[in-house]
């Protein structure tokens, strides 16, 4: 009978097993020969005997939720051969993490685009979550993260993304603990692509929309935004999405009952708080290009329904989500950096010191 003691931690039939620096092979009084772990789906568990064959490591983390197989043997001085078999599951999470994100997979967007992920879980262990999310351009360009809070994380490149770009977004949560107890279950790529340039100028005081493609004007049309009483946001906006028609009520960004337009047409948010660029059919025909009378939000002439041929409905056909919108010469504040797409307000600089990798 070999003399060769052989210890496999954890212990055969063990539950709940955290998967980092908890699997480990010993053996007391003899050598090891050779260790084989695999999942229960037949994925081997790389590892490395030490330089006394005494022990073995696994080199990598085990994955949670998952039944692991371990056989290990040794000889002892005598050459007899001993071996043990264990069998343990490890944790299987209460709690998960999980981020919901824009842009869509597949989607073609705007030069302005910023990559947001929300989670569902608030997350302390901001580094660890960060590391596990990786976005790469072709053309390269360099990319770089800020936090707003604990359940927010907003990506974008230092300027502008170039047309053309081939983006991908790396997200490997999958068993990252975000928070104590609170683990990631997403493993995937998702690609999207950017379109033409296009960018849009809002001067309140001109009250006008200068479209630009390439750098170079493709329209000007007639708005009518924020009244004195109520400014548009000055600074850089992105669209975050495309509503073909909406309803506006006043209840739900601060103004009471204000108004209540059930059929707005051609709205396009630009803010989280509700700015939009949107068709209007109900003011007076001489108001755009001549007065600013919303309620912070930037009005195009249109027709109830939305017509394909007003100034509302060539923007919306001729529009992207991610395409940029700044407002000059307003009467109000810069747009916050978390409201909506409003991180391009921040220097590269106050944008990089964000990340908690910085």
């Amino acid at each position: 009978m070999s003399e060769a003691v052989i210890t496999i931690t954890p212990n055969d039939a063990a539950h709940d097993v955290l998967p980092d620096g908890h699997l480990k092979v010993g053996v007391d009084k003899g050598e090891l020969t050779q260790v084989k772990a695999a999942s229960a789906d037949g994925v081997p568990v790389g590892g490395a005997l030490a330089a006394d064959r005494r022990s073995w490591l696994p080199t990598g983390k085990l994955a949670l939720s998952t039944q692991y197989t371990v056989d290990a043997y040794a000889v002892d001085g005598a050459g007899r051969r001993a071996a043990k078999h264990a069998v343990f599951t490890t944790r299987v999470p209460k709690h998960k993490l999980i981020g919901f994100y824009t842009p869509e997979a597949g989607s073609t967007v705007g030069t302005g685009m910023i990559i947001s992920i929300n989670f569902n879980q608030p997350v302390t262990d901001r580094a660890a979550v960060e590391r596990a999310i990786r976005v790469h351009a072709k053309p390269a360009v360099e990319v770089a993260a800020h936090w707003f809070g604990g359940r927010r994380l907003d990506l974008r490149p230092r300027r502008y993304w170039q047309s053309g770009t081939e983006v991908t977004m790396s997200l490997r949560l999958k068993d990252v603990e975000g928070a104590v107890g609170v683990y990631g279950t997403q493993s995937k790529d998702v690609r999207f692509s950017i379109g033409r340039d296009q960018t849009g100028t809002v001067d309140a005081d001109a009250h006008t929309l200068t479209v630009r493609r390439g750098g170079q004007v493709f329209r000007t049309l007639p708005v009518s935004a924020g009244s004195p009483a109520h400014p548009t946001y000055n600074g850089i906006m992105v669209i975050a999405e495309k509503l073909a028609l909406t309803r506006m009520n006043g209840q739900t960004v601060g103004f009471g009952g204000e108004y209540d337009i059930p059929d707005v047409p051609h709205a396009m948010r630009l803010t989280r708080s509700g700015t939009f660029l949107h068709g209007n059919y109900w003011a007076a025909a001489g108001t755009f290009g001549v007065t600013n009378t919303s309620h912070g939000c930037i009005g195009l002439a249109d027709v109830k329904g939305g017509g394909s041929t007003t100034p509302a409905g060539w923007l919306f056909e001729h529009s992207l989500v991610g395409d940029v919108v700044e407002v000059v010469n307003s009467h109000d504040r810069t747009v916050a950096a978390d409201n909506g797409m409003g991180g391009w307000n921040l220097g590269w600089r106050d944008w990089s010191a964000g990340s908690a990798l910085a």
